[in-house]
């Protein structure tokens, strides 16, 4: 039994089975465990240009920090502009030579006045010290700018500020996968599995669960195909108001039909795995992600179960989240073992199964004892006096009864 079933703990499952390749160098992962793909563009054309032409999400997308930082220069910046229009301004009317002039914008005579009153003015502080008049036409369209202009900045800020803390990836953050994935038996299937539970206590109202494999193949060119192979999930739409085992069972047409565990260990691909789902709070579609090494895949692995029933409601306890048991699982592939399962005699038809019939001398002996005994009745000739009674084997239970000739047939 232990040549054909073994189990895997995390800390030996790559050191106890050897392989014929010996040590492989590490390769970096397509999807990291965040869910982020580790892929990097360059030489993009006109990149700058599509980042400002969608300055939207490229705002939405980039740091906290740098956001900051560009919003508060779009503040300065603007003050600073129409502060030097202003003192422009104040410079041509001559308002700053002349104090005795009525001026176009009042105690406007240095650039630090003017630079003021254009913070003032968009930040809507009024002080009541600064103040525009009724002198210089030009100033007072360079005043109904700047309102519209600062309307413009605080809009865009605030729905960028919203959008980035209501991103999708912050509430993804917050549903998560195990850190492993397992191989065990189902129903007397090999089977794939990996947990994916939510942090949260709102629920989500509907969720869709996938699965893929992917393998990157560099070639002696230099050329470097990725293909995409989808897996099968038994249970893909779920309500995931506790942590759920999603499963693939390794059946004919499963990529993994024929890998058994010394070929996972050989293998190189990644199995990345995603959950979409939407929020009930918010009603935004969000996805999760997260990838699989074959060096993360235990084989004779199985989750331990995490929820438990009370008296009132059930309990999770998100300790066991990422816990594992050793189970005995064939270290063989899928086709092998369904093979074998095919060879092996059925329990139904099995002699051990069905009694053997027993004979039944007892009874057989009781029906000869209770059969009536067969009377045969003859009329012989007058020689014959007496009946005689015949008792041969052939006539065990047979009678013959001699009647006398003073009989007639019509009387008998």
């Amino acid at each position: 039994m232990h040549e054909h079933y073994k189990s895997v703990s995390p800390t030996d499952d790559i050191a106890a089975v050897k392989t014929e390749n010996g040590h492989q160098t590490k390769k970096q992962r397509y999807v990291r465990k965040e869910g982020n793909c580790n892929v990097v563009f360059r030489h993009v054309p006109e990149e700058w240009l599509l980042f400002v032409t969608d300055i939207f999400t490229t705002l939405v997308e980039i740091r906290w920090r740098v956001m900051f930082l560009i919003f508060a220069l779009s503040y300065i910046l603007s003050w600073l502009f129409f502060g030097i229009l202003f003192w422009v301004i104040a410079l041509a009317h001559g308002d700053v030579k002349d104090h005795t002039n009525d001026p176009c914008v009042y105690e406007v005579r240095s650039f630090t006045a003017a630079f003021l009153f254009s913070l003032e003015t968009q930040t809507t502080i009024g002080y009541g010290f600064r103040g525009m008049s009724e002198n210089c036409m030009i100033a007072i369209i360079i005043v109904t700018i700047q309102d519209v202009t600062s309307c413009f900045i605080d809009t865009f800020v605030i729905g960028i500020v919203v959008a980035k803390m209501a991103s999708a990836r912050k509430r993804a953050q917050t549903v998560g996968f195990s850190n492993c994935a397992v191989v065990n038996l189902r129903d007397g299937y090999l089977c794939l599995s990996w947990r994916v539970g939510d942090f949260r206590r709102n629920h989500l109202v509907e969720g869709t669960a996938r699965a893929q494999i992917v393998r990157s193949t560099v070639h002696a060119t230099g050329k470097m195909d990725v293909t995409y192979e989808d897996l099968v999930i038994q249970q893909r739409d779920i309500i995931l108001v506790t942590p759920t085992t999603i499963c693939h069972r390794i059946e004919p047409g499963s990529p993994l039909y024929k890998m058994s565990l010394v070929d996972l260990r050989k293998a190189d691909f990644e199995l990345v795995v995603s959950f979409t789902y939407t929020d009930d709070s918010t009603g935004m579609l969000h996805q999760t992600r997260t990838s699989y090494t074959p060096a993360e895949i235990l084989w004779g692995q199985l989750f331990q179960e995490m929820i438990r029933v009370g008296r009132r409601r059930y309990s999770v306890d998100y300790i066991l989240f990422n816990r594992t048991a050793k189970v005995l699982v064939p270290e063989m592939n899928a086709e092998e073992y369904e093979h074998k399962k095919q060879l092996r005699p059925s329990p139904r038809h099995s002699p051990r199964s069905s009694p053997r019939p027993f004979p039944r001398p007892q009874r057989q002996n009781q029906e000869n004892l209770l059969k009536l005994p067969t009377v045969t009745v003859e009329l012989v000739n007058d020689g014959q006096t007496e009946p005689t009674l015949s008792t041969s084997p052939a006539d065990k239970h047979q009678d013959t009864l001699t009647l006398p000739n003073d009989l007639t047939s019509t009387e008998l």
